[in-house]
């Protein structure tokens, strides 16, 4: 997944928190939030959709937001954060 796409949808769902007033955020897009999980190492490529909520609360855990398995604003920002700082150190050769 590019870094471009990635910050797309993150914006998309952070535009949606801004532009809000009363209405729900819509949810992030499913395919993305399991490709970061992916990226990251916290899901396998081919696990069961049921994973996904898992891994979802395991990484709200380690970066300390709301630990609930739903990928909402706070969670989809931390995911994008997380995974574009470990590309960057990968790209640096300092991560595996």
């Amino acid at each position: 997944m590019s870094v471009r796409r990635t910050l797309g949808v993150v914006g998309a769902v952070l535009a949606g928190t801004v532009t809000a007033s009363g209405s729900s955020v819509p949810p992030a897009d499913p395919k993305t939030v399991r490709a970061l999980l992916v990226e990251i190492g916290l899901l396998r490529r081919h696990a069961a959709e049921a994973a996904v909520p898992v891994a979802l609360r395991r990484f709200q855990a380690r970066v300390g937001v709301t630990v609930d398995g739903v990928a909402g604003p706070e969670t989809c920002h931390a995911l994008a954060r997380y995974a574009r700082e470990a590309r960057e150190l990968q790209a640096l050769g300092l991560a595996a």
